[in-house]
């Protein structure tokens, strides 16, 4: 590879699929990432995560020398920033990734080129990147373009929705927003919305708080219902023909990258207004320890009428169906929940979509359900859909598996 035209920083579940299509579309793209796995992997032509389409676009790209990746960029006219944007201690949001990502390319910086970040970010966070880069290099003031422009797609489909789904693209001046729109113009046939750098902000994090807040109203719905002696499937299935109605399904909580975590980076700023925002995230967090306590009080009645100790079978950890992604996974607290007490039961934790992990050993789903006593589904793979469950086991369908 000659000197590349784009170099993103970051090669995860965005960077990387991002990478691949402006690579398709013979752009010569570096995609840097501290992972030298990683780095590694994607110069083999192969991927590290699992998402449809990806590994072809990535074989073709790596074999056609306009994607490779590296551990560290160099130069290039457009640097675009995907790097996790995490929150911590109080749910407080922690930019530090996106901060090392433009430290690492200012030294790189020349007139005329375009910075754009893409990482979930609070808003100011664009803002507050330009005061780095020029209190570094103040001779570049002016003299380059700078703008945000947020991702928003569904994991499973990225490589379409990449290309198919409308951008929303805040420059922090009217000619930055021009040049991002020019950029993405070239491998995006969504229509490209301009504004500026704070609202683009927003807008992604108004995105996803509205998804959480929908999402809490099912799982409320659900917690009522259980309680009322209630089939809550049911109840959204006929509440849902009201032509003006559109309850969500509700699930064990919410997780991602996405919906879990950016809700925090507007009610970490504003408290006291987002009140609402606020509330949906403490009752999808809640729904999660409720499914635990589900499960456990499941566990101990079987205990009761049978005087021996159940057999588990816990159905799923991504934090939706048919991906493998476990970030911020409600499925995956619930487990590690009823793990944190467990005697001597017999657990199978089942996860088709993910070949090993570090801390749980996997079963295969249908030997899972023909052992277990207790069956719990966490997540709506549709592994699960087909399954026949056998007379006598009790069933938890915390997903609508069954409805």
């Amino acid at each position: 590879m000659n000197k590349p035209q784009v170099v993103t920083i970051g090669l995860g579940y965005i960077g990387l699929p991002t990478s691949a299509l402006i690579a398709q579309n013979e752009i010569s793209v570096l995609g840097v990432d501290i992972n030298q796995h990683v780095v590694e992997t994607i110069n083999a032509g192969k991927i590290h995560i699992v998402e449809p389409e990806l590994d072809k676009a990535v074989a073709t790209a790596v074999s056609n020398g306009y994607l490779k990746a590296d551990t560290t960029p160099i130069g290039a006219d457009t640097y675009l920033i995907v790097v996790p944007t995490p929150f911590k201690g109080d749910h407080e949001p922690d930019i530090s990734y996106v901060q090392a990502a433009t430290e690492a390319v200012i030294p790189l910086l020349k007139e005329g080129d375009l910075y754009i970040i893409e990482s979930t970010s609070p808003i100011g966070t664009t803002e507050k990147m330009r005061d780095l880069i020029f209190s570094k290099r103040p001779e570049l003031e002016g003299k380059i373009y700078l703008a945000y422009c947020p991702e928003r797609v569904l994991p499973g489909n990225v490589m379409y929705e990449l290309v198919h789904n409308d951008r929303v693209i805040g420059g922090l001046n009217e000619a930055s927003t021009e040049k991002a729109i020019a950029f993405y113009c070239q491998f995006v046939k969504g229509e490209l919305h301009p504004t500026n750098a704070r609202t683009a902000e927003m807008c992604k994090l108004t995105e996803n708080a509205s998804r959480d807040v929908q999402i809490a109203f099912a799982n409320e719905l659900s917690l009522i219902c259980d309680k009322a002696g209630i089939n809550v499937w049911e109840l959204i299935k006929l509440a849902n023909k009201h032509p003006r109605v559109n309850i969500l399904q509700p699930g064990c909580g919410v997780g991602g990258h996405c919906i879990a975590v950016d809700p925090y980076f507007i009610v970490s700023d504003y408290p006291l207004e987002s009140r609402i925002i606020g509330k949906a995230r403490e009752i999808n967090n809640h729904k999660a320890f409720w499914c635990a306590e589900k499960v456990k009080e499941a566990r101990k009645s079987f205990q009761l009428e049978h005087n021996q100790e159940p057999k588990i079978a816990l159905m799923g950890l991504a934090f939706k169906p048919n991906i493998d992604d476990l970030r911020e996974s409600p499925a995956k607290y619930i487990v590690q929940r009823i793990l944190q007490d467990a005697n001597d039961e017999e657990y199978y934790i089942v996860e088709p979509n993910v070949q090993e992990h570090s801390i749980f050993k996997f079963t295969d789903y249908q030997t899972a359900v023909q052992k277990a006593d207790i069956i719990v589904f966490l997540v709506a793979h549709n592994e699960f859909k087909t399954l026949e469950i056998g007379k006598g086991k009790i069933v938890l369908d915390f997903c609508g598996i069954k409805a």
